[in-house]
Order: structure tokens, then sequence, then C-alpha cells
């Protein structure tokens, strides 16, 4: 194994950097939905797509997200503790179960919905129109990369 030829700085490398920065911002807003919902990350990103993109299965919501399917397990569980969503088995394939919103769940989808656009608002201002339209072009770069792999 070669040395480097320059010392590596892990605090200006490109994975670490989006990382923290995804921290960052996500513990801001993570704010708004424990505060409000007293719901955890995973939770959040359960009702979000289901709010989205109506009924789903943990699976599909799992292969949207990427979140471990142990994750959704606890999220779905605890939303239905909240009386935010239902689930009923497919009667085509018992194994899986799709996932509803209940009215409570909706109206905490639409509210965070709204919290997180007004976010979205604050950190383009934030960040300049130019630079959070160039920043949004090449995280969706990045992020399809790992699609076609």
């Amino acid at each position: 194994m070669t040395d480097p030829v320059e010392p590596f700085d892990l605090t200006d490398f490109t994975p670490y950097l989006l990382n923290i920065a995804a921290e960052v911002e996500s513990l801001e807003f993570s704010a708004t939905y424990k505060s409000r919902y007293g719901m955890t990350r995973p939770e959040w990103r359960v009702l979000f797509h289901i709010g989205r993109y109506g009924d789903m299965t943990a699976k599909d919501i799992g292969i949207r997200a990427r979140i471990h399917k142990t994750k959704i397990s606890r999220a779905v569980r605890a939303l239905e503790e909240k009386r935010f969503l239902t689930r009923r088995t497919l009667p085509d394939d018992r194994r899986f179960e799709l996932l509803s919103l209940r009215p409570p769940g909706r109206t905490a989808y639409l509210d965070l919905a709204n919290a997180a656009a007004a976010f979205e608002t604050a950190l383009v201002a934030r960040l300049g129109q130019r630079d959070a339209k160039t920043l949004k072009r090449v995280l969706r770069k990045l992020a399809d990369h790992g699609d076609s792999e």
C-alpha cells in the first residue's frame, strides 16, 4: 500500500461532507415532527411516503426510501399506535400488508408537508437560488448513480 501524495483530510472528503450536511439539516427539520407529533425520522419518512404516494407496502417504502425493513417495521408499529395509519393484508399475497393513512395521519402529513415546504424555502434563501438549484442537480446525479449499480 502506498502513502497518499498529500495527507488525507476526512473533513474534506465528499461523502463525509454530504453526511454532515444531511445530518445538520435533517436534525433541524426533525425538531418540527418531533415537537408536533412525537415522531422519529423513520416514522416521518414512512408517513411522508404513504401521504405522498398513496397506499404502499412496507417493502415498497423500503425500496423507494432506502430504509431498512426493521426500521420500517418499528415506524409502522409506532404510527399505528398513534392511530396515523392502518394496515390490511393483501388478499392476493398474505405475506404483505397495504399501509394506509387514517384521517389523523393525513392531517399530520399535510401539516408536516407544509412545514417541509417552508423549511425548503428557508434553505433556498440561505443558499441562494442558483446554489440551491446546483446542489439539487448534483445530489440527484449522485443519488441516480446509486440506482444504476
